[in-house]
């Protein structure tokens, strides 16, 4: 909670001050979604790297994996947002029957507003690499010892309610969850940084690549733009029939040598519903309902 409180603190404080003083730049969507990233990613990483400091820290094993088998990483998360963006989309489309609203995605606004260097160099890279650090590293390293169940989930609902929409929820957890079995299973950061990547970028430069392509086709035959469209097409039934196949066998997956060292009687119970899980989820809770309601 104090990473989200500090995060909307901090952007509502600049905001009003560069109101005061460059109104212009408010209506700039590159530059209030620029103060955005540094007020939820540098700002508040003292704080929270102050605060982890304060538990146990356990090094997790290192292991690599070979290309066929992080191929196979690749189409499984590519899936699993795929699986979640469908979830969401009937989930708004539900919610907006019943309260007589639009329910706007946020995220997708912002990506077809700001300029595709903005989503390469913010969505793309800096993101990835800021979120796996908190949500990954920082955050399994020091619950795993509760064990590798309680770590997982831990990690992908603080992911999932993080990103602060609805829209976003359900493939944040899905994806929150399937990378924090990546990192406990590799203990390679590097690796979900990766998978985090190609995922913002597929979601926000080459939706944008794709989009253009489609639009300009409407209007002539392009080769460059059909043959956009052919290769994102190709992939995507690629990795949709391996993301599938990874699923269907994921059931097999151990996570080899994680011991639990602090066994807890109802450890997700413990985890989920103590008084700063509860704040946590509230808080975030309030500001989906706010941007529903707005």
């Amino acid at each position: 909670m104090i990473l989200g409180a500090i995060a909307l603190i901090c952007q509502i404080i600049l905001i009003n001050i560069l109101n005061a003083t460059h109104p212009e730049y408010v209506a700039d969507i590159n530059i209030l979604s620029g103060l955005a990233s540094f007020c939820n990613y540098v700002i508040p990483f003292p704080v929270f790297y102050w605060l982890m400091k304060k538990l146990k820290k356990v090094e997790i094993e290192k292991n690599g994996v070979d290309l066929k088998t992080f191929f196979i990483y690749i189409s499984i998360t590519l899936t699993l947002m795929w699986i979640g963006n469908i979830i969401g989309l009937a989930v708004t489309m539900l919610l907006s029957g019943a309260i007589q609203t639009d329910i706007s995605n946020p995220v997708q606004q912002l990506i077809n507003s700001a300029d595709i260097w903005f989503n390469l160099l913010v969505i793309s890279i800096i993101a990835p690499i800021c979120e796996e650090i908190i949500f990954r590293k920082m955050l399994i390293d020091r619950t795993i010892r509760y064990g590798a169940k309680v770590s997982i989930v831990l990690s992908a609902l603080i992911f999932a309610f993080f990103h602060g929409n609805l829209n976003q929820f359900f493939y944040a957890f899905l994806m929150g969850g399937f990378f924090a079995y990546v990192y406990i299973k590799t203990g390679k950061i590097t690796y979900t940084i990766i998978l985090h990547a190609i995922v913002n970028f597929m979601g926000s430069v080459m939706s944008i690549m794709v989009a253009n392509a489609a639009t300009s086709l409407q209007s002539g035959f392009n080769p460059t733009d059909a043959t956009i469209l052919v290769v994102y097409i190709t992939l995507l039934f690629i990795f949709i029939a391996v993301g599938f196949y990874g699923l269907i066998t994921f059931k097999k997956a151990k996570l080899d040598g994680k011991k639990t060292e602090i066994t807890l009687e109802n450890p997700i119970r413990t985890a989920l519903l103590n008084y700063g899980m509860v704040l946590f989820m509230l808080f975030f809770i309030g500001e989906m309902i706010y941007q529903i309601m707005g």
